[in-house]
């Protein structure tokens, strides 16, 4: 029996999301093809004739997970002008981030793995980062656009790093102090200024 082209996109799609969640929680080699498909409610034959390779389902799982973290970054932004830097680094260091990697970002969930990956995997995975970092420079203070870059960069290694160690460690209270520590300093370069970009 044929399936639509409409039914062909959905499975993939399904595919898609639960790769995305799957690959964060346990990492791109802690879950099969066999799994994945089983998990979205498919047939593992099936896989083949809507991938490549797992590459490619990598790649794909990837850039949709970070076009999430963008659409975020983006609504909070948006919802909070007054102190954007504070909004994003508020909810990106948050107990819930760090206790829910599958509904998380993608960059210190799978980043150390990405960077074992092939050229597709790195590619997706960079073109996902750069509007991200886009959105930090322009949730930053100052007036030089360079300047705004370069505490950006910092900002987002800061982020990531942050969560990596809180989500590490074996000790809650030490996860606890990591994130507070990383809140109050990241958001404190807004505070600094006391202007965001463009005013």
């Amino acid at each position: 029996m044929r399936v639509s082209k409409e039914k062909a996109a959905e499975s993939r799609q399904r595919i898609v999301d639960a790769a995305s969640r799957l690959f964060r929680e346990k990492g791109f080699d802690g879950i099969g093809v066999s799994d994945l498909m089983k998990s979205a409610g498919l047939t593992h034959g099936g896989f083949y004739g809507h991938f490549a390779s797992k590459e490619d389902l990598v790649a794909q799982a990837c850039a949709q997970a970070l076009a999430g973290s963008q659409a975020k970054w983006k609504g909070l932004l948006e919802a909070q002008s007054a102190d954007p830097l504070a909004a994003i680094v508020e909810s990106y260091l948050s107990t819930a981030h760090r206790d829910h990697p599958g509904r998380g970002c993608t960059m210190p969930a799978l980043g150390s793995d990405v960077a074992r990956q092939g050229p597709a995997v790195r590619k997706a995975f960079t073109a996902g980062v750069r509007p991200l970092l886009d959105l930090l420079a322009r949730a930053m203070p100052g007036r030089s656009e360079r300047a705004r870059r370069e505490r950006a960069l910092a900002a987002l290694a800061g982020l990531v790093g942050a969560m990596v160690l809180s989500r590490a460690v074996d000790d809650p209270a030490l996860s606890e102090e990591i994130l507070d520590a990383s809140r109050r300093e990241i958001a404190g370069w807004g505070a600094q200024s006391g202007s965001v970009a463009g005013q």
